[in-house]
């Protein structure tokens, strides 16, 4: 488990399929102290924002905030990245590859919470695939301007740390720099087709 600050937690592979498995996740909650039942998504590599008031599936979007205090939200990843905005009261969270960056979800997720009332001071973004192992071909390529990089074997890629970090507006943001597709710590969907899933989740501590 990685904790940069108070209020969010990035699962790893150790911790078990957190979309999946129910034991799992009651365990990962328990460890945290926070209630084990959460607010989540069907995640459709989108850009749509609900806002959570209570937990349970929220419908198909990639990206959820909440002004409850002690209401997870989570989203769950095998090399997508899950951003988390967090604000004096509330906290948001995003799913977010390489679509859901195209399509700005961590903008639009920074718009809904100041709408809200819950203007983003800082951001946390958890392990994805980086630059070194996201190999890409030269149609997504052409999505991300400046962002685009080069993998450890020489072919082309993207570098989605930098395309979420410039959506942030500025904002304090911590990232975990594990890469999923090298680290053996993480679950990765594009290294091993596994279905499983590693969780971010988020809190509004009491």
């Amino acid at each position: 488990m990685i904790q940069p600050r108070a209020g969010v937690a990035f699962s790893l592979a150790a911790a078990g399929d957190l979309r999946n498995d129910r034991a799992a996740r009651a365990q990962f909650s328990a460890e945290l102290g926070i209630p084990t039942a959460w607010a989540t998504v069907r995640q459709v590599h989108g850009s749509h924002v609900v806002e959570a008031s209570g937990a349970g599936d929220l419908g198909e979007a990639d990206a959820l905030f909440t002004l409850r205090p002690m209401l997870p939200v989570a989203v769950f990843t095998a090399d997508c990245a899950g951003v988390v905005l967090g604000a004096d009261n509330g906290v948001g969270i995003a799913h977010a590859g390489w679509r859901g960056a195209v399509g700005g979800v961590v903008s639009r997720l920074i718009a809904a919470m100041t709408d809200a009332g819950a203007v983003p001071r800082w951001a946390a973004i958890g392990p994805f695939i980086s630059p070194c192992c996201f190999e890409v071909g030269p149609d997504v390529a052409g999505l991300f301007g400046d962002h685009v990089a080069t993998t450890s074997w020489g072919t082309v890629s993207v570098d989605l740390g930098r395309s979420l970090q410039g959506q942030l507006e500025g904002l304090e943001a911590w990232q975990s720099g594990l890469c999923t597709f090298h680290d053996g710590s993480s679950f990765s969907h594009r290294r091993d087709a596994t279905p499983a899933r590693m969780a971010a989740v988020a809190w509004l501590p009491a």
